[in-house]
């Protein structure tokens, strides 16, 4: 791909197949140049009856529009992943990614997520077993941090850089730091000269903090990275990668009240398995930083429905300056 590549990041209850098909419709032909889904349990599309795992395979559909997108799973069995590896290779998905990074407990104490980080054998084993289970038809990648309590970096991106991963995504901050303290951006530089040391050809993506794409891309210059994942920063804004509309800057509000229905909208139709509190998130996003926008916010707070939401909005526009 050309460099530097923008990702998507991968987020729960965020980049659902709504909101990535919203991104899709009025970022693209700009960007993102790679999505990916929500993870979802490798147990689960194994395991789960058959609602269950209907359930789950909800949150792997996606648009042609979206691709090139990549499927990212959590599992701390190296049998699951390589079992539910074949399912998102039979799906179609352009890459597989396996979860390294999630500080929820509940992953943890399957022995997924953050927990892989500080278990570098278990993770090289996910690695190997999401690479057997698609057969190496597609590219693997870890989306690590930099350690569990501690930065362990220069140990844990080594010990899974022996699997030569297609990419490993970097979040620039431990398990303990959560989001607490700023990423640290200098940590990437590292991780690219480590990879450089190894004569690896696995690309390092970095993510963390990162507001817009003219600040992603010249991170990319400082570190000599091959590219950024964008996470926070598309709350609100499909248009982030969308250069003609100064990635949002230039949307007015009406249309972007607009296109809050029709997220709305595209939420009950495609998830409807979903709690709607889901889309409330998002409302604090769209809805901010104007007169009025405290008052309009409060009221979509309570609501329950798409119907409700397009008539509240329908009635503030009609009523409004704007």
């Amino acid at each position: 791909m050309k460099k530097p590549i923008i990702a998507l990041a991968p987020m729960a209850d965020v980049t659902d197949a709504a909101f990535r098909r919203m991104i899709a419709r009025y970022s693209r032909p700009f960007g993102p140049d790679v999505f990916w889904t929500e993870f979802v349990s490798a147990d689960g599309l194994v395991r789960a009856d058959q609602a269950g795992k209907q359930k789950l395979l909800k949150d792997l559909e996606y648009a042609e529009s979206e691709r090139p997108i990549v499927a990212q799973l959590f599992s701390g069995k190296p049998e699951m992943m390589r079992e539910a590896a074949k399912m998102v290779l039979d799906l179609g998905f352009d890459g597989l990614d396996v979860n390294m990074g999630c500080p929820d407990r509940s992953i943890e104490k399957q022995g997924a997520g953050a927990a892989l980080c500080r278990d570098p054998k278990r993770a090289l084993e996910m690695l190997r077993a999401a690479r057997q289970g698609v057969e190496d038809k597609i590219p693997i990648s870890a989306k690590i941090r930099l350690g569990y309590n501690k930065d362990e970096l220069d140990t844990l991106l080594p010990e899974l850089l022996r699997e030569e991963p297609a990419t490993i995504i970097i979040h620039l901050r431990t398990r303990k730091e959560m989001s607490r303290v700023p990423a640290h951006w200098d940590r990437l530089r590292d991780a690219v000269a480590i990879r450089d040391e190894l004569k690896s050809q696995t690309l390092i993506i970095g993510n963390g903090d990162m507001v817009d794409l003219t600040e992603a891309r010249q991170k990319t210059i400082e570190t000599g990275s091959d590219g950024v994942m964008l996470g926070q920063a598309i709350f609100g804004n499909p248009w982030l990668f969308n250069e003609r509309l100064n990635f949002g800057k230039d949307v007015s509000l009406r249309q972007k009240l607009q296109v809050l229905v029709e997220h709305t909208n595209l939420f009950a139709e495609l998830l409807p398995h979903k709690s709607f509190s889901i889309m409330k998130k998002h409302y604090k996003a769209y809805v901010s930083g104007w007169d009025g926008a405290k008052e309009l916010r409060a009221k979509l707070m309570e609501t329950s429905n798409a119907m409700e939401v397009e008539k509240l909005v329908q009635d503030f526009l009609s009523t409004s300056k704007f």
